[in-house]
């Protein structure tokens, strides 16, 4: 196949993937920020209540993303293996792998979601001291986790069997139950919130139990299929009880560590939340005002980003190392691209979406469009690495290379050099950012480095059962 042609059926197989993936990051953000609103019309209280005990609730479902995007390295190497099989026994044996990863994964998520609801069952006031000191915010944030005990299981299920649908391929069977989902949810909360339609008013549990709903309505879609009428992984509830010793090693050696870098990272941007927090009420709320629109800029190369890995864990099943090597180099320019339109998005927008907080004092307004530039540089470099390290190179099983990268760069650089920016040198908003944020640069040298060097190529093995 020329260049030409090779890079026209690329694209078309990246946004194909891609896209569907972006819209569906769109729609939870949107019903973050509706059910935000519903809950702010309670008042202060409920509002951070609710916030506190979801930011526990997002700590499972950032250690479900990495169980789910670390199967997906194997899933989509074990498909593309099976796709090009030379014989009955290689396809069986692909096919086979793919099996034994997803039961592996879903047992995994299951023992992860029963830590998580036993912990919200027994200490839920414990949980939200660690957040908090207002004894009424706690109160509020105990009887939401009492009706959230549940959501661990079907929040969790639905997200890694959505992964490993992506990673065959299977995006818009996702994005239509994420619609349908988002409808639910948005329709359950406003009439048990606010108590419509002959329903109690119930305020914080609504919300909770609103949320719970849409997740079990989301959770029967989803699995259901995997389990009744996909035919790519064919995994059956039979599966569930199969034989998985002989992949664990093989599993835990690419899985697991992308669990516990996203783990990791999750802490990692907790920390520097932290430092925010410390620099003063006109930096966080500056903050604040910019996070929403950083988000909305990126929701492409996110889908990009997982997309890089599918596409990649595809071609190297295929066995094709230098078409993976031309696609890597490929996925990089389109990184800077993504990166580039994002950065010129928040140039654009940033003064009219800082006008739109006109309640804030002249210092905030001030303080976010230093951030808003800072931003505008740092995403082209968010942009590109993130399509390289979360994508392509964890999509060629680099992953314990990929953990120690993010985590050393994040806490020997990021983080130091923006608690000396901002507390000890009081740099303006501007620097403090772009070193709260220089991990993002330098990871971009990096993976760029490490996409050159072919040492990101590493061979994953099946499981050696026969038929």
């Amino acid at each position: 196949m020329d260049n030409s042609k090779e890079s026209i059926q690329f694209y078309k197989q990246v946004f194909i993937l891609s896209i569907p993936i972006a819209l569906q990051s769109l729609i939870t953000i949107g019903v973050n920020m509706l059910d935000t609103m519903m809950v702010g019309s309670l008042g202060d209280d409920p509002l951070s209540a609710t916030s506190l005990a979801n930011s526990f609730i997002s700590v499972f479902q950032i250690f479900c993303m990495g169980l789910g995007m670390g199967a997906s390295v194997l899933v989509s190497r074990y498909w593309g293996m099976k796709k090009v099989a030379a014989d009955e026994e290689a396809e069986y044996r692909a096919s086979h792998s793919l099996r034994q990863t997803v039961c592996l994964m879903l047992r995994i998520t299951l023992l992860l979601a029963t830590l998580f609801a036993l912990a919200t069952l027994i200490i839920p006031g414990i949980i939200m001291r660690t957040y908090t000191s207002e004894s009424e915010i706690i109160r509020l944030g105990v009887i939401y986790f009492r009706y959230s005990v549940l959501t661990y299981f079907f929040v969790g299920i639905s997200l890694v069997v959505t992964i490993v649908l992506r990673s065959v391929g299977q995006v818009f069977y996702p994005l239509i139950v994420s619609i349908g989902a988002f409808a639910v949810n948005l329709t359950m909360n406003y009439i048990l919130i606010f108590g419509k339609f002959g329903a109690p008013k119930m305020g914080v549990a609504g919300a909770a139990l609103g949320t719970l709903i849409a997740r079990i309505v989301e959770f029967t879609l989803i699995v259901g299929y995997l389990f009744f009428f996909d035919k790519r992984i064919n995994f059956t509830p039979q599966h569930l009880l199969m034989r998985t010793r002989r992949l664990i090693r093989e599993y835990v050696r690419i899985s697991i560590p992308v669990l516990i870098s996203d783990g990791i990272l999750a802490i990692g941007t907790n920390s520097v939340a932290m430092v925010i927090g410390h620099l003063g009420g006109t930096f966080v709320a500056a903050n604040a005002i910019t996070s929403v629109t950083q988000q909305l800029s990126t929701v492409v190369i996110s889908g990009v980003s997982q997309a890089g890995a599918i596409v990649t864990g595809i071609t190297l099943g295929e066995g094709d190392k230098d078409k993976t090597m031309r696609q890597g180099y490929m996925f990089f320019r389109l990184g800077l691209f993504l990166g580039l339109l994002s950065a010129a998005f928040i140039f654009i927008f940033s003064d009219p979406i800082i006008a739109f907080y006109g309640n804030v004092s002249a210092d905030t307004a001030a303080t976010a469009k230093q951030l808003m530039n800072a931003i505008c540089l740092i995403i082209v470099f968010q942009g590109t690495n993130s399509i390289m390290t979360k994508g392509v190179l964890r999509g060629g099983g680099d992953t314990t290379m990929l953990m120690l990268a993010d985590n050393i760069f994040l806490w020997v650089l990021a983080i130091p050099l923006g608690i000396i920016a901002g507390f000890y040198l009081k740099l303006p908003a501007f620097w403090i950012y772009i070193c709260l944020k220089s991990d993002q640069i330098v990871k971009t040298i990096w993976a760029f480095l490490r996409l050159r060097s072919r040492k990101w190529i590493k061979k994953i093995s099946t499981s050696n059962e026969k038929r």
